[in-house]
């Protein structure tokens, strides 16, 4: 395998980057440089990454081959206190969703899609209000919540306070939600990740170390990543 075999690798200037940061993910890769870097340099950088860039993707195809292209049966979402039973049957609608009896029916022709649909609108509606019991509960005021399937990011804060959250994080426990959210409230205060910003964030979450790193290492479903 040489580079000529990856995906073409996507390079971002962000404005506050300091240092040239290579991420790998299921479908793609991201290089993330400072503004003033120059091609060659940004060349040279690859050059010299080519052998973990490799491996790295090789264990990333390697975990996507592992897993069972199977739907699950049932559907853990992080603020309710019991699993969606997922079922799947010939129907007009993409999905229906039973709040009552915390059953999810699929139509059988675009199960996959249908399942990732219902997770979009759901963490539409439930992260935002999620977001605002929160801000009300630590004292931290945030502008408006948007929800995006980001691909290398659990969140973000503007200088205008509007935060977004990843729409994949209703997939994950509640504690690590409440990390993220806590996270970007966190930077409504303190713009940066100073000392300051992380005692505010250990002010909220005693625990965030841990919650960050579950984050990091956890994987999402097969059916998350496809378009």
């Amino acid at each position: 395998m040489t580079l000529n075999d990856l995906p073409e690798i996507k390079i971002v200037r962000h404005a506050s980057a300091k240092h040239l940061r290579l991420r790998v993910e299921p479908n793609a890769i991201r290089l993330t440089v400072p503004p003033f870097c120059s091609n060659k340099q940004i060349q040279a950088f690859i050059q010299q990454s080519t052998t973990w860039l490799l491996e790295t993707w090789r264990k990333q195809q390697q975990k996507i081959t592992a897993q069972p292209d199977l739907l699950p049966t049932e559907l853990k979402l992080f603020n309710l206190e019991q699993p969606i039973t997922i079922q799947q049957q010939s129907q007009k609608k993409a999905f229906i969703y039973d709040v009552e009896h915390y059953t999810l029916t699929l139509s059988d022709q675009v199960a996959e899609a249908a399942l990732k649909a219902f997770c979009m609108a759901y963490a539409k509606q439930q992260l935002p209000l999620y977001l605002e019991q929160l801000s009300l509960e630590i004292g931290l005021q945030f502008a408006k919540c948007n929800i995006r399937q980001a691909k290398t990011r659990w969140g973000s804060c503007s200088g205008r306070h509007d935060i977004m959250l990843n729409a994949a994080l209703i997939l994950f426990p509640i504690e690590q939600v409440r990390y993220v959210c806590v996270h970007e409230l966190a930077h409504t205060k303190h713009f940066d990740h100073s000392p300051q910003f992380w005692m505010e964030v250990q002010q909220h979450d005693a625990e965030f170390k841990q919650h960050r790193k579950y984050l990091k290492s956890g994987r999402l479903p097969y059916w998350w990543h496809l378009n």
